[in-house]
Protein backbone atom coordinates (compact mmCIF):
# COMPACT_ATOMS: atom_id res chain seq x y z
CA UNK A 1 0.00 0.00 0.00
CA UNK A 2 2.31 2.73 -1.25
CA UNK A 3 2.09 6.22 -2.67
CA UNK A 4 4.47 8.17 -4.84
CA UNK A 5 8.13 7.37 -4.13
CA UNK A 6 7.07 4.04 -2.62
CA UNK A 7 6.01 5.51 0.74
CA UNK A 8 2.95 3.77 2.29
CA UNK A 9 -0.12 5.98 2.53
CA UNK A 10 -3.71 5.90 3.74
CA UNK A 11 -6.50 8.05 2.32
CA UNK A 12 -9.64 8.74 4.38
CA UNK A 13 -12.99 9.36 2.66
CA UNK A 14 -15.76 10.59 5.00
CA UNK A 15 -19.01 9.26 3.50
CA UNK A 16 -22.15 10.38 5.28
CA UNK A 17 -25.17 9.22 3.22
CA UNK A 18 -23.18 9.08 -0.02
CA UNK A 19 -24.95 6.14 -1.69
CA UNK A 20 -25.49 8.15 -4.88
CA UNK A 21 -21.94 9.48 -5.20
CA UNK A 22 -19.69 6.75 -3.83
CA UNK A 23 -19.86 4.49 -6.91
CA UNK A 24 -18.94 7.27 -9.37
CA UNK A 25 -16.09 8.25 -7.05
CA UNK A 26 -14.57 4.77 -7.02
CA UNK A 27 -14.99 4.49 -10.78
CA UNK A 28 -12.46 7.34 -11.07
CA UNK A 29 -9.92 5.70 -8.73
CA UNK A 30 -7.37 3.58 -10.56
CA UNK A 31 -3.69 2.95 -10.03
CA UNK A 32 -3.76 3.93 -6.36
CA UNK A 33 -1.47 1.72 -4.31
CA UNK A 34 -2.43 3.09 -0.91
CA UNK A 35 -5.18 2.17 1.52
CA UNK A 36 -8.63 3.74 1.14
CA UNK A 37 -10.52 4.11 4.44
CA UNK A 38 -14.19 4.95 3.94
CA UNK A 39 -15.96 6.20 7.08
CA UNK A 40 -19.71 5.51 6.94
CA UNK A 41 -21.82 7.11 9.67
CA UNK A 42 -25.11 7.65 7.88
CA UNK A 43 -28.47 5.94 7.55
CA UNK A 44 -28.45 4.93 3.88
CA UNK A 45 -26.78 2.09 1.93
CA UNK A 46 -23.33 3.65 1.63
CA UNK A 47 -21.50 1.12 3.82
CA UNK A 48 -22.96 -1.88 1.99
CA UNK A 49 -22.11 -0.34 -1.37
CA UNK A 50 -18.52 0.31 -0.29
CA UNK A 51 -18.14 -3.27 0.94
CA UNK A 52 -19.50 -4.49 -2.39
CA UNK A 53 -16.99 -2.34 -4.27
CA UNK A 54 -14.19 -3.69 -2.09
CA UNK A 55 -15.16 -7.27 -2.99
CA UNK A 56 -15.16 -6.47 -6.72
CA UNK A 57 -12.00 -4.34 -6.81
CA UNK A 58 -8.98 -6.47 -5.83
CA UNK A 59 -6.80 -3.74 -7.35
CA UNK A 60 -7.73 -1.44 -4.46
CA UNK A 61 -7.20 -1.85 -0.71
CA UNK A 62 -10.51 -0.63 0.71
CA UNK A 63 -11.56 -0.57 4.35
CA UNK A 64 -15.06 0.40 5.41
CA UNK A 65 -15.57 1.76 8.94
CA UNK A 66 -19.21 1.61 10.05
CA UNK A 67 -20.69 3.82 12.78
CA UNK A 68 -24.27 3.77 14.01
CA UNK A 69 -24.31 7.46 14.92
CA UNK A 70 -23.50 10.73 13.17
CA UNK A 71 -19.87 11.73 13.64
CA UNK A 72 -19.86 15.02 11.75
CA UNK A 73 -17.49 15.75 8.85
CA UNK A 74 -14.55 16.35 11.15
CA UNK A 75 -15.47 13.45 13.40
CA UNK A 76 -15.50 11.10 10.44
CA UNK A 77 -12.08 12.26 9.28
CA UNK A 78 -10.71 11.89 12.80
CA UNK A 79 -11.88 8.28 13.09
CA UNK A 80 -10.35 7.50 9.72
CA UNK A 81 -7.04 9.13 10.63
CA UNK A 82 -6.96 7.21 13.91
CA UNK A 83 -7.43 3.94 12.02
CA UNK A 84 -4.75 4.77 9.44
CA UNK A 85 -1.34 3.24 10.05
CA UNK A 86 0.69 4.40 7.05
CA UNK A 87 3.46 7.04 7.39
CA UNK A 88 1.48 9.35 5.09
CA UNK A 89 -2.23 10.03 5.60
CA UNK A 90 -4.77 12.24 3.91
CA UNK A 91 -8.44 12.82 3.26
CA UNK A 92 -10.67 13.88 0.38
CA UNK A 93 -14.36 14.55 -0.12
CA UNK A 94 -16.62 11.82 -1.47
CA UNK A 95 -18.13 14.10 -4.12
CA UNK A 96 -15.30 13.47 -6.57
CA UNK A 97 -14.35 17.14 -6.92
CA UNK A 98 -10.69 16.15 -6.55
CA UNK A 99 -9.23 13.36 -8.69
CA UNK A 100 -6.90 10.70 -7.28
CA UNK A 101 -4.04 12.00 -9.42
CA UNK A 102 -4.23 15.31 -7.58
CA UNK A 103 -4.06 13.50 -4.25
CA UNK A 104 -0.93 11.70 -5.45
CA UNK A 105 0.64 15.09 -6.23
CA UNK A 106 -0.13 16.21 -2.68
CA UNK A 107 1.41 13.06 -1.22
CA UNK A 108 4.55 13.74 -3.26
CA UNK A 109 4.69 17.29 -1.86
CA UNK A 110 5.19 15.95 1.66
CA UNK A 111 8.79 15.27 0.69
CA UNK A 112 9.37 18.98 1.41
CA UNK A 113 6.94 19.55 4.30
CA UNK A 114 4.92 17.90 7.05
CA UNK A 115 1.71 18.42 5.11
CA UNK A 116 0.28 19.64 1.82
CA UNK A 117 -3.18 21.06 1.23
CA UNK A 118 -4.92 21.57 -2.08
CA UNK A 119 -5.85 25.16 -2.85
CA UNK A 120 -8.33 26.55 -5.34
CA UNK A 121 -7.17 30.12 -4.79
CA UNK A 122 -3.45 30.18 -5.62
CA UNK A 123 -1.68 30.66 -8.94
CA UNK A 124 -1.62 27.46 -10.94
CA UNK A 125 -4.94 26.09 -9.69
CA UNK A 126 -7.43 24.92 -12.28
CA UNK A 127 -11.17 25.07 -11.62
CA UNK A 128 -12.83 23.10 -14.39
CA UNK A 129 -16.30 23.85 -13.01
CA UNK A 130 -16.54 26.89 -10.77
CA UNK A 131 -18.78 27.52 -7.78
CA UNK A 132 -21.53 30.12 -7.97
CA UNK A 133 -20.59 33.76 -7.37
CA UNK A 134 -22.34 33.67 -3.98
CA UNK A 135 -20.34 30.60 -2.90
CA UNK A 136 -17.11 32.26 -3.99
CA UNK A 137 -17.93 35.43 -2.06
CA UNK A 138 -18.79 33.37 1.01
CA UNK A 139 -15.51 31.49 0.65
CA UNK A 140 -13.45 34.69 0.45
CA UNK A 141 -15.26 36.19 3.44
CA UNK A 142 -14.70 33.01 5.45
CA UNK A 143 -11.02 33.02 4.53
CA UNK A 144 -10.63 36.60 5.75
CA UNK A 145 -12.25 35.65 9.05
CA UNK A 146 -9.84 32.72 9.45
CA UNK A 147 -6.86 34.98 8.85
CA UNK A 148 -8.05 37.41 11.52
CA UNK A 149 -9.03 34.80 14.14
CA UNK A 150 -6.25 32.24 13.69
CA UNK A 151 -3.44 34.03 11.91
CA UNK A 152 -3.39 31.39 9.17
CA UNK A 153 -1.97 32.63 5.87
CA UNK A 154 -3.57 29.96 3.66
CA UNK A 155 -5.76 31.07 0.78
CA UNK A 156 -8.00 28.01 1.00
CA UNK A 157 -8.52 26.07 4.24
CA UNK A 158 -11.71 24.31 3.13
CA UNK A 159 -10.69 22.42 -0.01
CA UNK A 160 -11.36 18.78 0.80
CA UNK A 161 -7.94 17.52 -0.30
CA UNK A 162 -5.24 17.38 2.35
CA UNK A 163 -2.33 15.07 3.21
CA UNK A 164 0.10 14.93 6.12
CA UNK A 165 2.84 12.93 7.73
CA UNK A 166 1.21 10.61 10.25
CA UNK A 167 3.63 11.73 12.98
CA UNK A 168 2.30 15.29 12.68
CA UNK A 169 -1.32 14.13 12.79
CA UNK A 170 -0.72 11.91 15.81
CA UNK A 171 0.86 14.86 17.64
CA UNK A 172 -2.18 17.14 17.37
CA UNK A 173 -5.18 14.81 17.06
CA UNK A 174 -5.62 14.34 20.82
CA UNK A 175 -6.12 18.10 21.21
CA UNK A 176 -8.77 18.42 18.50
CA UNK A 177 -12.23 19.45 19.67
CA UNK A 178 -13.92 20.16 16.31
CA UNK A 179 -16.20 17.55 14.80
CA UNK A 180 -17.95 19.64 12.14
CA UNK A 181 -16.92 21.46 8.97
CA UNK A 182 -14.62 23.75 10.99
CA UNK A 183 -12.33 20.76 11.56
CA UNK A 184 -9.93 21.74 8.75
CA UNK A 185 -9.21 25.14 10.27
CA UNK A 186 -8.52 23.77 13.73
CA UNK A 187 -6.26 21.05 12.33
CA UNK A 188 -4.14 23.55 10.38
CA UNK A 189 -4.03 25.91 13.37
CA UNK A 190 -2.87 23.22 15.79
CA UNK A 191 -0.26 21.97 13.34
CA UNK A 192 1.06 25.51 12.95
CA UNK A 193 1.19 26.05 16.72
CA UNK A 194 3.02 22.73 17.14
CA UNK A 195 5.71 23.86 14.70
CA UNK A 196 4.81 21.67 11.72
CA UNK A 197 5.13 22.93 8.16
CA UNK A 198 2.14 22.67 5.84
CA UNK A 199 2.36 24.00 2.30
CA UNK A 200 -0.42 25.10 -0.04
CA UNK A 201 -0.44 23.46 -3.47
CA UNK A 202 -2.48 24.56 -6.52
CA UNK A 203 -5.01 21.93 -7.44
CA UNK A 204 -7.33 20.95 -10.25
CA UNK A 205 -10.83 20.98 -8.80
CA UNK A 206 -14.34 20.59 -10.15
CA UNK A 207 -17.44 21.88 -8.38
CA UNK A 208 -19.98 19.07 -8.15
CA UNK A 209 -22.85 21.33 -7.14
CA UNK A 210 -24.35 19.15 -4.41
CA UNK A 211 -22.66 20.86 -1.49
CA UNK A 212 -23.43 19.40 1.94
CA UNK A 213 -22.63 22.73 3.65
CA UNK A 214 -25.91 24.53 4.36
CA UNK A 215 -26.57 27.91 5.98
CA UNK A 216 -27.14 26.32 9.38
CA UNK A 217 -23.82 24.50 9.02
CA UNK A 218 -22.08 27.83 8.43
CA UNK A 219 -23.55 29.16 11.66
CA UNK A 220 -22.34 26.06 13.49
CA UNK A 221 -18.93 26.49 11.87
CA UNK A 222 -18.64 30.05 13.17
CA UNK A 223 -19.70 28.99 16.64
CA UNK A 224 -17.28 26.06 16.56
CA UNK A 225 -14.41 28.24 15.39
CA UNK A 226 -14.96 30.73 18.21
CA UNK A 227 -15.00 27.83 20.67
CA UNK A 228 -11.73 26.50 19.26
CA UNK A 229 -10.01 29.87 19.19
CA UNK A 230 -10.88 30.87 22.73
CA UNK A 231 -10.79 27.45 24.34
CA UNK A 232 -8.12 26.76 26.95
CA UNK A 233 -7.54 23.27 25.51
Amino acid sequence: MTSAHGIPCSLVIPAYNEEHRIVPLFETITGFGGELIVVCDGTDRTAGIVEGIAAKRPDLAIRCLRFDHRLGKGGGVIEGLKAAQAPLVGFLDADGSTKIGEMMRLFSATAAADGAIGSRWVDGSKLTVRQSLLRRLESRGFNLLIRVLFGLSYNDTQCGAKVFRKTAIDAVLPSMISRGFEFDVELLWRLKNAGYSVIEVPIEWQNKGDSRVEKRDMIRMLSGLLKVRFSRV
